[in-house]
């Protein structure tokens, strides 16, 4: 069995940099040779056309794996990226909490269809990333019983930390029940204007609250990373040398730094 390792990226909040953040660290990672899945659990499908896919054509997606319309191995998608595969979503995923509600162990069912794969000999994955949606939904604490652990983008902008008490108290809920190895690997602070006091205040804030959590990396606002999505490419492809590639690279580096000191104190 690989050791792959399964982290949502998760905010109940929208527009925080979420899915941004999953596409361009994942493309990062497959740079490095690292074989990489991401897997869309956002019925808006953003990372999806994010990675260049189409969220509205009839390809296999996340959500006929989990009505058990087909196996995880079927559904996974190349991309135009080398190391980088995709599970895809769309908006049929949002019927998935009202057509599963008889079903007792119905947090579990991602769970249970990631780990017989990653059990199985087709398994070549360091990583796999979970892009959830924004709210905490059936399908965010799905993504909570099957991660070991979570990166939170969080935007510094006002009301920005208040959101985040619900997000933990879910969190906690999801370790004493169902999930007693999950572990905040790290928050990422997003759109960040060095011009702007509240982003140095939010900043500030969160490295009080979190401390060491709070990666020294922040991304910034920069349009090339809204405009980016568009064009169907991570923005480390769309404009290598922008600012928010930059700062993604370094990310990288930072996440990995981190897995260093996570395996030598292991």
């Amino acid at each position: 069995m690989k050791n792959t390792q399964i982290i949502s990226v998760i905010n109940q909040k929208g527009g925080v940099g979420k899915t941004t953040t999953v596409i361009n660290l994942a493309t990062a990672l497959s740079f490095k040779n690292k074989k990489v899945l991401v897997i869309d659990l956002d019925p808006q499908g953003n990372a999806t056309t994010g990675l260049g896919l189409s969220n509205t054509n009839n390809n296999k997606t996340i959500y006929d794996v989990l009505n058990g319309n087909s196996n995880f191995e079927d559904v996974i998608q190349e991309t135009k990226i080398e190391n980088l595969k995709l599970v895809s979503s769309n908006v049929d995923l949002s019927g998935l909490e009202v057509e599963t509600a008889n079903e007792n162990r119905r947090a579990f069912l991602l769970k249970d269809k990631i780990e017989n794969y990653i059990n199985s000999s087709s398994n070549d994955f360091s990583y796999i990333f979970i892009d959830c949606p924004p709210s905490l939904s059936l399908l965010t604490v799905m993504s909570l019983v099957v991660a070991k652990s979570i990166i939170v983008p969080l935007q510094t902008e006002f009301f920005a930390l208040e959101g985040l008490s619900q997000l933990m108290k879910t969190i906690d809920r999801i370790k004493v029940k169902l999930n007693p190895d999950l572990e905040i690997r790290g928050v990422l602070l997003t759109m960040f204007d060095k011009r702007n006091k509240l982003s140095m205040q939010v900043d500030i804030e969160a490295r009080k609250f979190f401390s060491e959590k709070v990666y020294k990396t922040v991304i910034p606002r920069n349009v090339r990373l809204s405009e980016a999505p568009s064009h169907g490419v991570p923005v480390l492809i769309y404009d290598k040398s922008c600012p928010g590639s930059k700062s993604y690279y370094n990310f990288t580096d930072e996440f990995i730094e981190q897995e260093n000191k996570i395996g030598s104190a292991a």
